[in-house]
């Protein structure tokens, strides 16, 4: 029979994401100082992407905001946003892209199993593509190492998916 193990992801889902822009969306057309503006929400979702737009700095932050509010309400972790710079765009307006990030980088990915390893529990700790699994003969053990990933913050949000005993 085969040792319990489970997998460690980084996803986001992206219905929610959808439901979330067309939510601030609808929103910053109606806000009193946002409307008349370039401000504005457009979602690249084959990219992955989220590309805010406004006239200036000030409004591109409160873009942010509605969009960061309608995301948390929705469920997505603001951990798997990465924000780009901002650049000048078209008509003197500021634009910036936020990416969204599915699935766990290959460093992110080595620094998880060298936690993992650090504990000195008897597990093993595999990265397969952008996830990790790690496998134990002990389900207490693979519950420690849960509660270790959770303790620590590794830049991402973390879920554990596939448990088998």
């Amino acid at each position: 029979m085969a040792d319990p193990s489970f997998d460690i992801v980084s996803e986001v889902a992206m219905p929610e994401v959808v439901n979330a822009v067309a939510q601030a969306q609808k929103e910053v057309a109606q806000r009193f100082d946002l409307k008349g503006t370039a401000a504005g929400i457009e979602l690249k979702e084959k990219e992955n992407q989220i590309v805010l737009t406004a006239n200036d700095d000030f409004g591109l932050k409160a873009v942010n905001d509605v969009l960061q509010g309608k995301l948390i309400k929705r469920g997505v972790h603001l951990k798997s946003l990465v924000y780009g710079t901002v650049e000048p765009a078209a008509k003197g307006t500021a634009r910036q892209v936020v990416t969204i990030q599915q699935g766990i980088e290959t460093e992110k990915a080595k620094e998880i199993v060298r936690a993992i390893k650090d504990a000195k529990l008897k597990v093993q700790a595999a990265i397969q593509g952008e996830q990790v699994r790690v496998s134990g003969k002990k389900r207490d053990d693979l519950q420690a190492v849960i509660a270790l990933l959770r303790d620590k913050d590794f830049g991402l949000p973390l879920q554990f998916s596939n448990y088998r005993n």
